[in-house]
């Protein structure tokens, strides 16, 4: 709806005309203390998946603390439904999909569109709560937003919508890029990194007791997690993931081909450190596909005298991974987020970027991490181990180097915050 559509509203509401509550805006609340809708948790499968949530949680509770916050949640596993409602007890957290029509069955959902003053979509690869948007503006006129996530060429549907949305913060400075070719601009749009960088989920007990049996002492020991260069959905998802055959096979071609070639190049820095250290490796899944590879990739093919320095965990919840990669000394993942969740933990961390996994990889050079990202197409086992020497043998400059990148997401979650705070005040009036 546009602000001269608001501002008609609100003169009918104060010449006593009742506008329907799904339909009233901002402008008419009032309110001291607003309410956010905020629809996330995609997916149960990834610790990274799952982190997007309780980051942009922390987020909201921490720079808009007089916001209530209600939480949309897509998946629906029993495990992450108890770790939200342990570490965030007054979100209110529902669950309900949106059918063709883009309404929902569950009242409580529309008990939330009444409640909600504004609703914010969270950080995820792509607009993947499209229709939870389009349901809300269908049954409200109320403003929508965007948070953290990537827009690499959006669909016309997708399109469709962003053109709607009252702010839009990308997860990396390229999907900005990608907007603007479809004449998506304006000065709503911003950069704002993945939610995940300000995940505070702990879990120690647990941490500590897995550190002990495995003999991980604190920061003498680093994390490798491997990754292929297709996460394969079909293998796990009943219904192939909507892939076709040809699809599959190309999925599964690309991944035979380059899983010894991408992890022999962690490999070589996991010797290294085993070797000029003495210190222990942990390998460890971000995705439940990755514990039945990691013997192969990661394990197996390591030299005699290496393979008693390495020992592995089996798929976990973001709280125990964090409170692990903030023990370890440096993490080295092919995967995204686990360096992210180091990195909220105060812990180094590499990224071994594949070219198969989209842009979002490009967060880590708006934010500075560029020493610490390797296109591993164009890069050497040796450039990686080079790289992680240089960490462990001056680790106060390789902390305060995160710190100065950490530094930085703290003030852009802090000065995009202060926008929703500000829109939403004006609103009020």
């Amino acid at each position: 709806m546009e602000r001269k559509e608001f501002l008609e509203k609100t003169a009918l509401a104060s010449m006593g005309i009742l506008i329907p509550i799904t339909l009233t805006s901002l402008f008419a609340t009032g309110k001291k203390n607003p309410v956010i809708l905020l629809v996330s948790g995609w997916q149960d499968v990834n610790i990274g998946d799952i982190a997007h949530t309780p980051g942009l949680l922390h987020v909201l509770q921490t720079f808009l603390p007089q916001a209530k916050i209600i939480l949309w949640k897509k998946s629906n596993g029993a495990e992450v439904k108890k770790l939200l409602n342990t570490n965030f007890p007054k979100v209110n957290i529902l669950y309900g999909g949106v059918n063709a029509e883009k309404d929902v069955s569950n009242p409580e959902i529309m008990r939330a569109f009444e409640e909600a003053d504004l609703m914010i979509h969270g950080s995820g690869p792509l607009l993947v709560g499209a229709d939870n948007l389009a349901c809300w503006m269908k049954h409200t006129s109320k403003p929508f937003g965007v948070f953290g996530t990537t827009l690499q060429a959006p669909s016309e549907y997708h399109q469709s919508i962003l053109k709607k949305a009252a702010f839009i913060y990308t997860r990396e400075t390229k999907s900005i890029e990608d907007l603007k070719k479809v004449g998506i601009t304006g000065s709503h749009i911003q950069f704002a990194p993945d939610a995940t960088f300000y995940i505070n989920l702990q879990d120690l007990a647990k941490a500590d007791q897995f550190l002990s049996e495995k003999g991980l002492e604190d920061k003498k020991f680093i994390c490798a997690i491997p990754r292929l260069r297709y996460t394969p959905y079909h293998q796990f998802n009943p219904n192939n993931n909507g892939w076709s055959a040809e699809k599959v096979k190309q999925v599964e071609e690309t991944n035979a081909k380059y899983k010894e070639v991408d992890h022999a190049k962690l490999r070589e820095a996991m010797i290294a450190w085993v070797r000029e250290t003495g210190n222990k490796v942990l390998v460890c899944p971000e995705m439940t596909y990755e514990v039945a590879l990691m013997d192969e990739l990661l394990i197996d093919p390591l030299p005699a005298d290496v393979k008693p320095f390495v020992v592995k965990r089996g798929y976990w919840l973001p709280d125990e991974a964090a409170s692990v990669y903030q023990k370890a000394h440096t993490v080295l993942s092919f995967e995204c987020h686990s360096p992210i969740i180091a990195a909220a933990n105060g812990t180094p961390c590499f990224y071994l970027r594949q070219p198969e996994d989209t842009i979002k990889g490009q967060m880590y050079y708006d934010l500075g991490f560029d020493d610490w990202t390797f296109e591993i197409d164009q890069t050497s086992g040796k450039q990686i181990t080079d790289q992680l020497r240089a960490v462990w043998q001056d680790y106060g400059k390789a902390q305060s180097k995160l710190k100065t990148s950490m530094n930085k997401v703290e003030k852009i979650y802090r000065e995009s915050t202060s926008k929703i705070r500000k829109m939403l005040a004006k609103q009020s009036k």
